[in-house]
């Protein structure tokens, strides 16, 4: 059972709890015979909640932190007094065909639905605050407990409040301790309160974490304005220079249907940037008129910092009327593309993005059939592959497809009627793959697949989530016979890229990580650009309250990313590809594995490593670009490096 399917268990057998509990409660409360049996329901329910978290505490502490240390033992409590205090009278009424005085079951209510709202109170730290479990979380919690208690027993003692003035009392020992006990419980209220406010506002994203390596060395800094890298093309290349305006268009698809888009020169996607390794890439970008800004980030590409294009971290956004000059040496053989970092979660979609091919300087591929297919979906849900449709290639021919998602969320693709071979994941090469069929390619948001095959005497086709839509590559001209569906592929095994491919030694796999840091993704109450927010968070914070990642150039750094969430979280360092390590504790066997986004799963735990040899301020986030905005960013600082353009702390626009 994976770890995904046990949060989702957890948290099925947690609200059976709450329901268990209130049930049993608002029987007891009517006297009626089920009520012991409820109890008994309950009792059992908690029983198989507290056995249940023993695999799930198996797989990490950060998917039971705040379980173990507190939402358990106040249910355990609550549990067991409730057993003790309202077990032998729901018994005896159980037993009997009488029912008991109010007076007699009143206190075993109370702490019936005490245990329930313990039982609410441990459910809503889990799915609602989240990891890590804070003092001010612990102290919110048990007030509200408190609180919701007293004020049940108040409820159920019916006190004599409607009297005339006339007949005044004095309080009863009883309303004194009552008043005593909602005084304590309204104190831990405010001292929760106080502290969570205090810690959010003290909480900054100025701070730094040196995942056990060395604090910030005094060393003379240096602006990511100055990092620009080499600029002269290699011995036998040119500078390929290029003019892309972003501006408003309607634009018609290949399927003929036109939707308002926002463009790179007209087009969706946006013009083709193509070079050969050795090139300079010289971009000027222009923006028209779209309103809100624009930038352009290079996916995966390497570049010098000054040319990353992450807006108010490497560079202003460039407003209407205004131009961009992006120049860097293209060094970086494969498969990329580029969009825009300014709110992308938005603008990407709507149609602000491209594709980038850099190819070998010694590759001979005349004759051979190349196409890139960007996988995109729009607003209303209408998903394509730009490229696609239908291409001839004669039998013997060589084909690759350069498989490119575009899209926050990850795609399916499955290649039928011919064996293939993935041949670079990411723009990487990949060490001795194999020949495959029949086997689904699960390709992250953001990353890219090269396929390779030789072209048979029978039409291939490319298939994208089980038919969404389709390429088809025909050894003869004419149009294809659209009622020849392809095979039925959602049987079809997921092929595993850890374990694809033939090994290689990698000397950075068994180097000592100078340092280390742990991003736990999930769901929580957070800061967001300074807001409160129910957010996407990592470590328990949302951008720009987490701490920088500080780095020296030549180290070695590990991350490890686990998912405690329910969603998938593509995770996206710029500037770096990443060594895959493990996931979920077992070693990478395959070809030595590098990425610039890889997918953690629900309940997943993986492990990379990477060398520092890249000077920078980046941004290091989830690439379901929605996350981005709801607070799912941080940035790996490299000790020297300062920002002139504010530090990347402009709210949702990365």
């Amino acid at each position: 059972m994976t770890t995904g399917t046990l949060l989702i268990l957890d948290h099925a057998i947690a609200v059976l709890t709450v329901i268990a509990w209130f049930a049993a409660a608002g029987t007891a409360a009517t006297r009626s015979k089920p009520a012991f049996l409820l109890l008994v329901v309950a009792l059992v329910v908690t029983a198989v909640r507290m056995v249940a978290i023993v695999p799930l505490a198996g797989r990490g502490w950060w998917f039971v932190e705040e379980k173990v240390l507190f939402g358990l033992p106040i249910l355990g409590v609550a549990a067991v007094a409730a057993a003790v205090l309202a077990g032998p009278r729901l018994r005896a009424v159980a037993r009997s065909r009488e029912t008991t005085r109010s007076g007699d079951t009143t206190a075993g209510v109370v702490a019936l639905f005490a245990a329930a709202f313990a039982a609410l109170v441990s459910f809503v730290v889990a799915f609602v605050i989240g990891y890590p479990l804070t003092l001010p979380t612990a102290l919110i919690a048990v007030a509200a407990l408190v609180a919701a208690t007293m004020l049940t027993a108040r409820v159920l003692t019916n006190p004599e409040e409607n009297k005339p003035e006339s007949e005044e009392r004095a309080p009863t020992a009883a309303e004194l301790n009552r008043r005593r006990f909602l005084g304590v419980a309204g104190g831990v209220v405010a001292v929760g309160a106080a502290g969570t406010g205090i810690g959010l506002a003290l909480t900054s994203g100025a701070s730094t974490t040196q995942g056990g390596g060395p604090g910030p060395a005094s060393v003379p800094t240096i602006s990511i304005a100055d990092l620009r890298g080499l600029q002269d093309p290699a011995p036998g290349g040119v500078v390929r220079t290029q003019l892309v305006t972003a501006r408003k268009a309607m634009v018609k698809l290949e399927s003929g249907r036109e939707i308002d888009a926002l463009t790179f020169d007209g087009t969706l996607p946006g013009p083709p940037i193509t070079a050969t390794q050795g090139d300079v890439i010289e971009v000027r970008l222009r923006n028209q008129d779209i309103d809100d800004g624009v930038t352009l980030h290079w996916h995966g590409y390497d570049v010098p910092c000054s040319q990353d294009g992450a807006e108010g971290l490497t560079q202003d956004t460039v407003r209407p009327g205004g131009e961009f000059v992006y120049r860097f040496r293209a060094d970086q053989v494969g498969t990329y593309w580029y969009h825009t970092h300014h709110s992308s979660h938005v603008n990407v979609r709507r149609g602000l993005y491209g594709t980038l091919i850099v190819k070998p300087r010694e590759e001979d591929d005349r004759g051979a059939l190349d196409l890139p297919l960007a996988v995109h979906t729009f607003d209303d849900g209408a998903t394509v592959i730009s490229g696609g449709g239908e291409h001839v290639a004669a039998p013997g021919t060589k084909v690759r497809l350069r498989l490119i998602n575009t899209d926050s969320d990850p795609h399916r693709f499955a290649l039928s009627g011919t064996p293939f071979t993935l041949v670079a994941v990411d723009g990487r090469d990949l060490n001795g793959p194999g020949e495959i069929s029949e086997q689904i390619l699960r390709l992250v948001a953001g990353g890219r697949y090269d396929v390779v095959f030789t072209m048979p005497a029978e039409p291939v086709v490319l298939s994208l989530d089980e038919g969404k839509a389709t390429v088809w590559v025909s050894p003869r001209g004419g149009r294809r016979d659209d009622t020849a569906a392809g095979p039925d592929t959602r049987a079809w095994p997921e092929l595993d890229l850890l374990a694809y491919g033939t090994p290689a030694p990698v000397a950075l796999r068994h180097e000592t990580a100078n340092r280390n840091f742990t991003l736990v993704l999930g769901r929580g109450l957070a800061m967001v650009d300074g807001s409160p927010s129910y957010a996407q968070t990592v470590n328990g914070l949302g951008h720009p309250s987490i701490p920088d990642q500080l780095v020296a150039e030549g180290d070695t750094v590990r991350f490890t990313v686990v998912n405690r969430s329910l969603e998938t979280h593509p995770w996206h360092l710029h500037g770096h590809p990443v060594l895959v390590l493990s996931r979920d504790g077992v070693p990478a066997s395959g070809s030595p594995l590098w990425v610039d986004t890889f997918d953690v799963r629900p309940g997943e735990v993986w492990e990379v490593a990477f060398k520092a040899g890249n000077p920078g301020i980046w941004m290091n986030h989830c690439h379901n670009l929605p996350h981005v905005d709801q607070g799912m960013m941080l940035r790996l600082r490299y000790d020297g490096v300062v920002s002139p353009f504010g530090g990347g702390h402009s709210g949702h626009h990365d």
